[in-house]
């Protein structure tokens, strides 16, 4: 027999009335498309937790006025982005980079690992490039498959807009890939 999945909004209207395990589910639900939300803001994964952490801690004290009649995601991403932007107001930037869990791997050679660092490197200097409306559009839309409609309810900007912003940092993120990948191939 198969357990019915508990929607967000009953979830939500627990974590309203002080149900921790409640929230800790929601959490559990939306914790990594938090952290990846925060790092396409902040460009640190220590940042991007720590911002996480904020934005649920703040989602947590707002359940109350949390709207049942809509969409979760959207509203506890736009709290994240929020966190995110406060902290990387407050902190200073790092100049320290961690390293690979993956530094090891017995099936592929130096060069598969040295080409995938790389690539990660160029597009974390690419992403840069963007603007921070277009960082978070692109990697909401292509990272986390939220919907044009969502991002723009997160962002608090026309759909249209979010679809532009889409289309301009693929067409930036290709011309700045473009030789990498060429190389690559």
């Amino acid at each position: 027999m198969r357990i019915p999945l508990v929607t967000d909004a009953e979830l939500a209207v627990r974590a309203a009335q002080g149900d921790g395990d409640a929230f800790g589910q929601l959490v559990e639900r939306y914790a990594p498309a938090a952290r990846r939300v925060a790092r396409a803001l902040l460009g640190n994964d220590h940042d991007a937790d720590d911002a996480a952490q904020d934005g649920f801690l703040a989602a947590w004290r707002a359940m109350n006025r949390f709207d049942t009649a809509r969409p979760f995601r959207p509203w506890l991403m736009r709290i994240v982005l929020n966190a995110a932007r406060d902290l990387g107001r407050r902190r200073v930037v790092r100049d320290t980079e961690a390293l690979s869990p993956a530094a090891a791997d017995e099936h592929r050679g130096p060069d598969h690992d040295t080409d995938r660092a790389l690539l990660r490197e160029r597009l974390a200097v690419a992403l840069t490039r963007l603007t921070e409306r277009q960082r978070i559009a692109i990697t909401m839309f292509d990272a986390e498959g939220y919907a044009h409609a969502e991002i723009a309810e997160v962002l608090g900007v026309p759909e249209g807009t979010v679809r532009s912003d889409v289309f301009h940092a693929r067409r930036a993120l290709r011309a700045d890939l473009a030789s990498f990948l060429e190389v690559g191939q």
